[in-house]
Formats: structure tokens, sequence, C-alpha cells
């Protein structure tokens, strides 16, 4: 059975590259309307442009709110309502990683990663729940990591974010339940993007090993699993943190 998206309206934050840019793409495929989100307008328009050169008429915008601020975000969720009509579905999928040692975490790198990976998932989450909630319901998506469920060697900030986004689904998921918002999130393990090819090579050889499948997986295989979950098909789903990992032994 063919997975459609047609009539739906949907933000994908962190949109303009890697699992972000292929859920931007999977969901236009299946008929949405898309306003992806950039750390910057430039990058952001860099992406809006490279897709409507591949799909001419795609209904997509693009936008670079400050992700940590609610003005900010509320200002350019009501850019998409403005254009789109409403929200129908968000993807929280700007992160950033790090592999700092603990005692070469400054303030300033702990407030950064805390900031992009969980505040900022919780100001869209508000906003978009006020939305979907006046327009009968809607699906909202984290990105979170397989690191969630058992740390990091080094760089313990982020598996630490990661961690508190799955508490934050699975507790938005009975709270907004009763209003008609579904709320999950996707786990990724190791997957060929920017993000993990900055990482130290001694971080990324011992979870590859560790693959059943024998692969790092890719953007598009972990875009299915955002596709799958905002679909209907998904509707009796909330609360899920879902691993997309090839297996990995913990």
């Amino acid at each position: 059975m063919e997975i459609t998206l047609k009539g739906k309206v949907a933000v994908v934050t962190g949109g303009t590259r890697g699992i972000g840019y292929a859920v931007v793409r999977k969901y236009l495929e299946a008929g949405a309307s898309v306003a992806l989100f950039g750390s910057r307008q430039r990058t952001a328009d860099a992406a809006l442009e490279r897709i409507t050169s591949e799909s001419p008429g795609a209904n997509v915008m693009a936008l670079s709110p400050d992700l940590t601020d609610s003005a900010s975000v509320e200002g350019a969720f009501g850019e998409v309502v403005k254009r789109f009509g409403r929200i129908d579905i968000l993807v929280n999928n700007a992160g950033i990683s790090q592999s700092l040692p603990l005692n070469e975490y400054s303030d300033e790198e702990m407030d950064k990663i805390l900031d992009l990976n969980l505040k900022a998932v919780f100001v869209c989450c508000r906003a978009a729940a006020r939305l979907m909630e006046a327009d009968g319901g809607g699906v909202i998506l984290n990105t979170s990591s397989v690191v969630s469920l058992y740390g990091q060697p080094s760089g313990c900030l982020y598996p630490t974010t990661k961690f508190a986004v799955n508490g934050l689904t699975k507790s938005l998921s009975r709270e907004l339940a009763p209003r008609g918002i579904r709320v999950n999130a996707v786990a990724p393990g190791v997957t060929r993007t920017d993000m993990v090819a900055n990482l130290p090579e001694a971080l990324i050889k011992p979870l590859v090993a560790r693959i059943p499948i024998g692969r790092v997986g890719e953007p598009d295989e972990v875009a299915d699993a955002f596709l799958f979950l905002a679909s209907d098909m998904a509707s009796y789903i909330t609360g899920a943190v879902l691993p997309v990992d090839g297996g990995v032994i913990i």
C-alpha cells in the first residue's frame, strides 16, 4: 500500500541536508506541502532551489527562524499557516552532535547543544501543539538517536539531550493524545550524513562493527520511518521511539 500525505502540511526543522532533507523530499513525494527550516536563510534557500530544480512545482517554502526563541518560531509557523493554511505535521530534526571529553566542555558548548537539541524541540512542540489543537489534531515527530539508549564514550551531552528528547516524546504523547495529537520519535543509528562524517573515526568504527546488517544507514531509510509515522498508517502509534539502526547490538 502506498503511503500518502496528500493534503497535509509539514514543517521540517534541520531540513536543508542529511536526514531532514530526505524527510522533506519523502513528504513532498507523498503529496504534502512542506516548510523546511534551516539555520541560515542562505542554506534554506539553497535547499529550496535544489528541491524545486528536482521537482518543479513542488509545494515547498524555506524559512530560518531561531528555533530557541518562541517569538521567532511562532512567527515562522504563522508564515507557514499564511502560505499553506495550517500545520498538520512537525518534524523536530534540527540538532548538533559533539564529541568533546567531559573536561573539555565549556559552558558555551554546553549551552549550545542543550539549546538546539532540547530547548528548540520543546519550543517548537509547544507552538505546533497550540495550532494543531485548534485544527483538530496533528503529528509531532522528534529526531532522537540510538546513543540515547546506551550513551557514547565521549561527547556525553549529545546522548543526554537525545535521552531528554525521548522523555519529552513519551510525556507529550500522553498529554497531547486527548487533543488528537500523536507524538513519536525516530532514533537513527549510524547514518551517512555530514554530522556523522565529522565525528572521529575512533567513535564511529566501533559502532559500525556492532551493526548486524553490516553497514551504515542511508538518510532515505531513516526518512521512510518518518513518512510512516506521519501517515494514517500509524494512527494508533504514539509515545514510541523507533530505532532505525540496522539491528545494532548494544
